[in-house]
């Protein structure tokens, strides 16, 4: 039995409808749940797979070391919660029982950085790809559509190694991944321009809003390890470069410096920011406060280049 996958926009139920589909296909694949997202999953459509469905309830360190269990028997786990609990609080067993272990497995996040802002600091995920970064070997998707979150999940689903797929609670109106790990070029500067912008998964649209009449070639990312550096050197007029990234700020800075190491060049990271913001509001409420709305990329970018 095949299940009907939403087609909708949004990344987390593209997620759920495509889940059954991809463990039906292969057999090699058990989803690890620990209850995030347990009820919305068509119970129909999860029928003829159930056995490989498991629900370990809100035990994070458990989720990876069952992860990691079922990799060294030859399963490739699928594994999902919220960012701060697949990534954060179980960050010894993804050291361990899969990095240590070298053993492969897709994680699969939701919540973004603070799609659940009531939740407060206990759901904000915002560090996860920062984490990462401290250990060996790890493919990071962080797609802008739904589309490209489905094709990133089949091609991780179909493989062998550490992937994370970041999934994020808002989208860009239209899908511009590639889908073969390099970078897009949303828009070209002319020789002369002034920089190049690095936008990363839902930030797209909003970096291409803020730039409107600057001089500068906007490129995007929906796969940010391994880094397109060469991409990046390719299209690169002057040595100025602004990354808006939907996560922890200047977390992919060191990259572009390593892409970059033999150009004299300045860098801007934009994300979000240190600060622990303590009265919650909405999720609109903390991009105007981390500055990562369209007036205050505006702001940053063009004072920057400057």
């Amino acid at each position: 039995m095949t299940a009907t996958i939403t087609r909708g926009t949004d990344q987390r139920e593209r997620f759920y409808g495509l889940l059954p589909e991809l463990l039906a296909a292969d057999d090699r694949l058990v989803a690890v749940l620990a209850e995030i997202g347990a009820g919305y999953l068509d119970p129909a459509a999860v029928a003829p797979v159930a056995d490989r469905v498991l629900n370990l309830g809100i035990r994070e360190q458990l989720l990876i070391g069952v992860a990691g269990g079922l990799a060294l028997t030859g399963r490739r786990p699928i594994v999902h919660t919220f960012a701060p609990f697949l990534v954060e609080r179980p960050f010894e067993q993804v050291k361990l029982d899969l990095g240590h272990q070298d053993v492969g497995a897709v994680l699969v996040s939701a919540g973004g950085s603070y799609d659940m802002p009531g939740g407060g600091q206990t759901h904000f995920g915002h560090r996860d790809v920062a984490l990462l970064d401290t250990l060996h070997g790890w493919t990071v998707h962080v797609p802008g559509h739904a589309d490209e979150a489905e094709a990133l999940l089949r091609a991780a689903a179909a493989g062998t190694g550490r992937v994370y797929v970041r999934l994020d609670g808002r989208s860009n109106a239209t899908a511009f991944d590639r889908g073969d790990g390099r970078m897009a070029v949303l828009r070209r500067g002319s020789r002369g321009s002034r920089g190049t912008i690095v936008a990363i998964g839902p930030m797209a649209e909003r970096t291409l809003a803020a730039t409107a009449g600057l001089d500068v070639t906007v490129l995007y990312a929906a796969t940010v390890r391994p880094f397109d550096g060469a991409t990046l050197r390719a299209t690169l007029d002057a040595p100025d470069v602004v990354l808006v990234e939907p996560y922890l700020r200047d977390t992919s800075t060191a990259e572009v410096s390593r892409a970059l190491r033999d150009v004299r060049h300045r860098v801007l990271g934009l994300g979000v920011g240190l600060d622990e913001l303590r009265t919650y509001g909405s999720r609109t409420h903390h991009d105007a406060r981390h500055g990562l709305d369209e007036a205050g990329l505006r702001q940053a970018i063009t004072d920057f280049l400057r």
